[in-house]
């Protein structure tokens, strides 16, 4: 089973390992997309108002440029350690232990708009690049992911059950075929759903926790449900799409 993750804007600061390698990645497939995406947002760094417009950004956060023009040079961390945020609390992969943590290094993985797909132990920098920016060389990033992300993940998902939990504009970047994927939706007293925006990353995060770290090996939705009801979640299961239901 592989659980694939969305990224975070906010990332983790330095690091321990070497330089960015992109031959110390896994999926070398991706590497031709990953080179010339770094080489452009290291040159797009040295015109920061030009690098606002295209990432999004404030002039408040510049330091997020200075980031990008380092991404040769900066320090790495493991891909799991390097993302913050909600999702990346709720799961807490820094707290498991033992054959859990051996279980989630080899299960989880994380959509990229930078490195396409990375698993968890992948060496990579702090970067700002989201799925909807709009990069100077044109076009959209799908575009480009899109004619080799696909393939990659169509190979994983043959050999393997895919829990896709990556928001919509990561998801665009590649299609899973078959895969489980996952909606929050927040129910009423009297019953009425909705789909839970910001609070969805803490439940799919503490639902990513308990498909990284269980001894069980899910092989369809059912499987997975199963996993997510054993560690405290009401789930409804439609097919292959997960209804995560919490209070509104």
């Amino acid at each position: 089973m592989l659980v694939l993750l969305p990224p975070s804007e906010t990332k983790r600061d330095g690091g321990d390992g070497p330089p960015l390698r992109l031959d110390a990645l896994s999926h070398p497939a991706l590497d031709g997309v990953r080179k010339a995406l770094v080489d452009e947002l290291v040159e797009l760094a040295a015109d920061p108002p030009a690098c606002r417009a295209a990432l999004g950004l404030s002039p408040a956060q510049d330091a997020e440029i200075a980031r990008n023009a380092a991404l040769w040079t900066s320090p790495t961390l493991p891909a799991l350690h390097r993302y913050t945020g909600v999702l990346y609390d709720a799961l807490d992969a820094g707290s498991l232990r033992g054959a859990a943590a051996a279980r989630a290094r080899a299960r989880l993985a994380i959509g990229s708009a930078l490195f396409g797909l990375l698993r968890a132990d992948d060496p990579v920098p702090a970067y700002r690049l989201s799925a909807g920016s709009s990069l100077p060389s044109g076009g959209t990033l799908a575009a480009r992911w899109k004619p080799v992300l696909e393939p990659e993940l169509a190979t994983i998902a043959a050999a393997e059950l895919v829990v896709d939990l990556r928001s919509g504009s990561y998801a665009a970047l590649g299609r899973v075929p078959g895969a489980v994927t996952v909606t929050v939706l927040a129910e009423r007293p009297d019953g009425r759903r909705s789909v839970v925006s910001h609070f969805n990353k803490a439940h799919k995060g503490r639902l990513a926790r308990a498909l990284a770290s269980t001894r069980a090996e899910p092989t369809d939705a059912a499987g997975v449900a199963a996993v997510a009801r054993r560690a405290g979640m009401r789930v409804e299961r439609t097919g292959a799409a997960l209804q995560v239901v919490v209070p509104a």
